[in-house]
């Protein structure tokens, strides 16, 4: 299965915010659409990342200060993506190695978008679930 799979099933909106939106306004893109990370594009070319971790370092270094500054300042410009054409084990294993929850997904260089942990833990757990069942079905049929 592929990355397509899931965005076929959960939708492609992705949250964004250009760079040279404020932190402050990207943190309220977080918090009013319950997301944990936001991709900063120029239209849908795809500049950095900002998730959660980003927000935290900026005001832990910067303090509230870094609220009023570009969100480009404090995103994670060097991206890890994905194509849809990826599979979902593929992504799942690059992101529990990077050790990051967001994965922006990518047709050429433009965005067709963005994949989390859960949404990949999430389709592999209901893909395992389906084939235990097929499984069941097989031998009770004998």
């Amino acid at each position: 299965m592929t990355i397509a799979t899931i965005l076929n099933q959960k939708g492609r909106a992705v949250f964004k915010a250009e760079p040279d939106t404020t932190l402050m306004n990207a943190v309220k893109l977080l918090r009013d659409n319950g997301v944990g990370a936001i991709l900063i594009a120029k239209e849908d070319t795809l500049c950095g990342i900002l998730s959660e971790r980003d927000i935290v370092r900026a005001l832990s270094h910067h303090g509230g200060s870094a609220l009023l500054r570009p969100a480009s300042e404090f995103m994670t410009s060097d991206v890890i993506s994905c194509s849809e054409e990826e599979t979902i084990a593929s992504v799942m294993s690059r992101m529990t190695t990077g050790r990051f929850r967001h994965m922006p997904v990518l047709n050429g260089d433009k965005i067709a978008g963005l994949v989390s942990i859960g949404d990949v833990v999430k389709f592999r757990i209901e893909e395992t679930e389906r084939e235990a069942e097929d499984m069941r079905a097989y031998i009770a049929a004998g």
